[in-house]
């Protein structure tokens, strides 16, 4: 039972940064998904794998998995490249590619 501590980045459907500076501590699925075979449903008899605990800092999320001695592995967290661009380049007259309609 190992578990995984990462920071989610937003959504695609985000265009801000809310609710992305929480940690999760999120354990790794133990056995494979199978299918059962009278319905078609997909399952797994591993329910650790439903579990998901919060935490506000990175530091929380590894001092309770070395509290209760959970083997664990942490994904550091990747800020996003933001581009500085500004209304103005639309209608530059250099531009390499030309901007059409």
């Amino acid at each position: 039972m190992s578990a995984r501590i990462y920071s989610p980045s937003r959504t695609a459907m985000q265009s801000g940064t809310a609710k992305t500076g929480q940690w999760i501590l999120e354990f790794e699925p133990e056995s494979p998904l199978g299918i059962e075979p009278l319905m078609g449903y997909t399952s797994s008899s591993d329910t650790r794998r439903q579990v998901q605990l919060r935490f506000s800092s990175k530091e929380e999320a590894i001092a309770y998995a070395q509290k209760h001695s959970i083997p664990h592995r942490v994904e550091e967290e990747k800020k996003p490249k933001r581009r500085q661009v500004s209304y103005a380049e639309n209608f530059r007259y250099d531009r390499k590619i030309p901007w059409t309609h």
